[in-house]
């Protein structure tokens, strides 16, 4: 009776959140849980019904996931006096009054992260069950020099772990425009949904206990979550729509941020949201990869390719008036794409390999019978080294692909047609380490283009590719028209033109005004020439798949010996106004045909201009209300109404504002007034949309630096 009558219990538990929460950079998280990261002590006291004895150890338990065992690392258990810092959990005593203790636990740098419960029974109850204490949350550690995840540089650390908002590059290679995101991944419950993520995985479903094993791995991890960020083979985040039809859902272009398409799949009981492109699979991967604390930057890339067949070359078929020729053209080439890198060590590939890896959640081809793709090695890619794991031939597709045009023939011969193979994979580009600039990147996927290297680095992927020997694939691709290319026609170079021609815009292309373009030739030879040129132009989405047909016309030219031309082109706004889609995007082509024979694609993306001014009236302060003007301008010559603004930013306002605009007349300018709250100090970015049903939205974006105090 006595032994029972002094049996200690922990009476209480203080888990220490403000100082675990600084030591961590996890106090921005507003769960009920502590949230700390792996490989780093932290710290919590315990209330005790008695002062333990010395003798006396408190032993702990950590499980997670369901049927936590040792085996699998999901459960450990050790107490406090073991000192050695051994490679599994250790705790340490930390300070002791009366009948108080502060205990200091630590985890190794390879746990598996997610929701633990964490238990303690005094070593001298051997009879009695654990006393829980309750559950904490564990996430990677870019601070930890032994996790795989470790960055070593603070500044990128605050911008690619700890940056709630983000930049996001669209647009064409020689018109790139900024759109802000808000990645939000410290609101209210999105920890909570980036863990549920992992749990509805069908790898989780098949197995819960070996899926939650495998998380301490970043490569997994990221790997699962780059498929479930889409719905194609499960009940994913973003379901994708490309054909420019959004009933029933929400467009792309209307999303600002992640927050809402993360909070909407958990509230409707993870029925995917519709609809996602690129940057929105991106922004959205994005979040969740630094919600789980593994550094991640969004990427976009230009004019890159989709290579269906993997066969490191771009095939487009087209007509005489240099049109798509859409049923046998199965590659295409992206305006843009958008992706994700996140960085860790690659302990499957080799030091070599590690840092930037790439990760693309949208649903473009199957890995592994899985709608996913990476984590591909960024050093693999540079070097041409796509025969390790994961997805590296599409990758390096993706920015390195040659662009071959072939010109399609009424018997159903082609005939290969010279243009840039030097167009795929231009102005890679990510948001700068704290600023808003855009960093080129392109250097760190390949050699410079056209340069010796890069050409052998070329060659050397394509000679992998095709060796049977190393990837047990076919050493001939099946093509359109029933047609093979062999690797020795991807490395055969086009004969160039004796002429050369480019599109110039002669005015800015503004939406809802028309557009004044040349195409501009010029002869290289000292002898005349005659040129027959077919131009067409057509309403396009994003991805150059064309809508409708908006030009079409010939003309014949004759250049005296290195004579320059221009045929001007005009293109009214009521020609393409009804076929404009939300890219606000028209693609130009001019096929060349020159005497003897010789062909020549020359091709031109224009992205339409607009307009919006987005201004702080007065110093941002925590608690204060402030006033934000915007200035907008109808863009077309006809009278609109039924316009608002739709505004968003973590830390400046609790979830969406939606603001009426008054009728504006053809190409009035306005102006509007609305005050925010700023609860959160720092640079947060407020993103501004101007939402019509005339014309595609004017998205627009401010960083507001918010004080503590006045």
């Amino acid at each position: 009776m006595r032994g029972q009558a002094q049996r200690i219990r922990v009476t209480k538990v203080d888990w220490q959140r403000l100082r675990n929460g600084a030591a961590h950079h996890t106090q921005e998280y507003p769960c009920p849980e502590l949230v700390i990261r792996r490989g780093q002590s932290f710290s919590l006291t315990l209330e005790l019904s008695r002062d333990p004895d010395c003798e006396e150890t408190l032993i702990f338990t950590v499980e997670t996931g369901p049927r936590a065992s040792e085996a699998l690392h999901t459960k450990a258990v050790f107490q406090t006096s073991e000192l050695d810092g051994g490679e599994g959990w250790t705790a340490a005593k930390e300070a002791q009054m009366e009948n108080t203790l502060t205990v200091s636990l630590t985890s190794p740098p390879n746990a598996v992260i997610g929701r633990y419960l964490l238990s303690t029974r005094l070593s001298s109850h051997r009879k009695h069950s654990n006393r829980r204490l309750g559950e904490f949350i564990l996430l990677f550690n870019p601070w930890c020099a032994e996790d795989d995840v470790f960055l070593a540089s603070e500044e990128e650390r605050q911008e690619y772990v700890l940056n709630d908002s983000g930049i996001i590059f669209r647009g064409v290679e020689k018109h790139i425009r900024a759109q802000g995101w808000n990645y939000g991944q410290f609101e209210e419950d999105i920890l909570n949904i980036c863990l549920s993520i992992l749990d509805r995985s069908p790898s989780h479903q098949d197995n819960p206990a070996t899926d939650v094993s495998c998380r301490h791995d970043p490569i997994y991890v990221t790997r699962v979550i780059s498929a479930m960020v889409n719905s194609n083979n499960d009940q994913g985040v973003v379901q994708g729509q490309w054909q420019g039809r959004y009933g029933g859902g929400t467009s792309p272009l209307h999303w600002r941020g992640s927050v809402a398409i993360l909070q909407k799949w958990f509230k409707g009981r993870h029925k995917p949201v519709k609809y996602g492109q690129c940057w929105v699979f991106a922004g959205v991967m994005c979040t969740v990869l630094r919600c789980l604390g593994i550094a991640t930057r969004v990427v976009s890339n230009f004019n890159s390719a989709h290579d269906t067949d993997q066969n490191l070359s771009v095939d487009k078929y087209v007509d005489f008036f240099g049109r798509t020729l859409e049923d046998l053209t199965e590659d295409s080439m992206w305006n843009f794409h958008v992706w994700n890198e996140s960085w860790f060590a690659r302990q499957d590939l080799g030091p070599s390999y590690n840092g930037w890896q790439v990760l693309d959640a949208t649903p473009q081809e199957e890995s592994e019978g899985v709608f996913r793709c990476g984590p591909a090695s960024v050093a693999a890619i540079r070097e041409g080294d796509i025969h390790l794991a994961h997805d590296g031939p599409f990758v390096f597709a993706e920015v390195n692909a040659d662009y071959i045009t072939w010109l399609w023939h009424e018997d159903e011969s082609r005939e290969r047609v010279y243009s840039d193979t030097k167009k795929i994979g231009r102005c890679i580009s990510t948001k700068a380490v704290g600023s808003d600039s855009r960093v080129d990147i392109t250097g760190l996927y390949k050699y410079p283009e056209g340069s010796r290297k890069e050409r052998q680095v070329y060659s050397k992927a394509v000679k992998r590719l095709f060796s049977v020997e190393a990837s047990g694939r076919r050493t001939q691709i099946r093509r359109a028209g029933g047609r093979c290319l062999r690797r020795d026609d991807l490395l055969e170079p086009a004969t160039k033109p004796s002429i050369t021609g480019k599109f110039k815009v002669l005015e800015p292309p503004m939406l809802g005004h028309d557009l004044r373009l040349a195409l501009c030739l010029a002869n290289l030879t000292s002898r005349a020439q005659w040129v027959r040129v077919n131009l067409s132009g057509a309403t396009i989405l994003y991805t150059r798949k064309p809508v409708a047909e908006i030009l079409h016309e010939s003309h014949t030219v004759r250049l005296g010996p290195k004579e320059e031309k221009r045929i001007p082109i005009a293109i009214s706004y009521s020609k393409y106004k009804e076929d404009l889609t939300e890219d606000k995007k028209i693609l130009l082509a001019a096929m060349c045909l020159v005497t003897k024979g010789e062909k020549l694609l020359v091709e031109k993306d224009i992205t339409l201009e607009d307009f919006i001014t987005i201004k702080v009236l007065g110093p941002a302060v925590v608690g204060v209300a402030v006033t934000v003007e915007v200035t907008v301008v109808n863009p077309i010559l006809e009278r609109v109404k039924d316009c608002a603004l739709m505004v968003e930013g973590s830390g400046l306002l609790q979830g969406q504002l939606s603001i009426n605009v008054p009728t504006l007349e053809p190409q009035e300018r306005t102006s509007v007034q609305f005050d925010i709250t700023p609860s959160k100090s720092g640079a947060r970015q407020l993103q501004v949309d101007l939402v019509s049903p005339h014309f595609p939205d004017v998205k627009g974006f401010v960083i507001i630096h918010v004080a503590t105090t006045k």
